[in-house]
């Protein structure tokens, strides 16, 4: 990575899911959820990481595990507003000029993928770097909860220019489809630019967020990985996270 690139890891986190509710607080071998993510973040060893954290609580609960939380407006729309906040809040000075969202629901992602989105950054010309996985499953195909990146990928490269994500099957014709993985890492400037655009006409069709960085020009560039790591949405997800991180 260049000298140039001084990258923060940020993670977003508030209780209000509907599906799982206070899932960063659900127990996980003995430990909150969120503090496992914390700690994968930290495996990755890529700078300083911090919990962009929307309750009290969740900060209490990785302050007391020794990191690093800031309390963020409880009432922020996304993500991606909450990790600005909480960056400027936590380093107002601009120290880090990239920053990787790190999603709060991953508490077995491994270090590698991390990294690799956060190596797209090395072009200058990629604002947001994220990655994705090919489909193996018949079934993801047509699955509008599997969001599909739609990226040119050559024979025996590993990473390409994003034109378009979707919920829909896509591209048609014969090849793979790629599982969008939402791990993004953007530089600070791009962060700042995408949290200040309104919401894209396709985004709010899609109702994918990504979609409005590509609206407005931005580059995200998309690197493949291996697999894809579990994200926790249901109680069934919260077991099978128990049952590996328990291995």
């Amino acid at each position: 990575m260049p000298g140039s690139i001084n990258p923060i890891v940020v993670i977003p986190a508030r209780l209000g899911s509907t599906r799982l509710p206070d899932k960063p607080l659900a127990d996980v071998s003995g430990e909150p959820m969120i503090v496992h993510v914390w700690r994968r973040g930290m495996e990755a060893g890529i700078g300083p990481v911090v919990v962009a954290a929307a309750e009290r609580a969740i900060a209490e609960a990785i302050e007391k595990a020794g990191g690093t939380a800031v309390l963020t407006d409880p009432g922020l729309p996304s993500g991606s507003d909450r990790i600005h906040q909480a960056l400027q809040r936590h380093d107002p000075e601009g120290t880090y000029d990239a920053v990787v969202n790190l999603q709060g629901d991953l508490p077995t992602i491994e270090p590698a993928p991390i990294r690799a989105a956060l190596g797209l950054l090395a072009d200058p010309a990629v604002d947001i770097g994220t990655i994705a996985a090919a489909i193996t499953r018949a079934e993801e195909r047509d699955d509008p909860n599997v969001v599909k990146a739609v990226f040119p990928l050559a024979p025996g490269m590993r990473h390409g220019r994003a034109l378009y994500f979707t919920r829909a099957p896509a591209p048609s014709g014969d090849g793979p489809l790629y599982h969008h993985i939402g791990l993004y890492a953007y530089r600070r400037a791009a962060l700042t630019r995408f949290v200040a655009l309104p919401p894209g006409i396709l985004e709010r069709r899609e109702r994918l967020e990504q979609l409005r960085a590509l609206e407005a020009g931005m580059r995200i560039e998309v690197a493949l990985v291996d697999t894809v790591p579990l994200g926790v949405d249901t109680p069934a997800d919260l077991e099978r996270a128990r049952n590996l991180l328990r291995r």
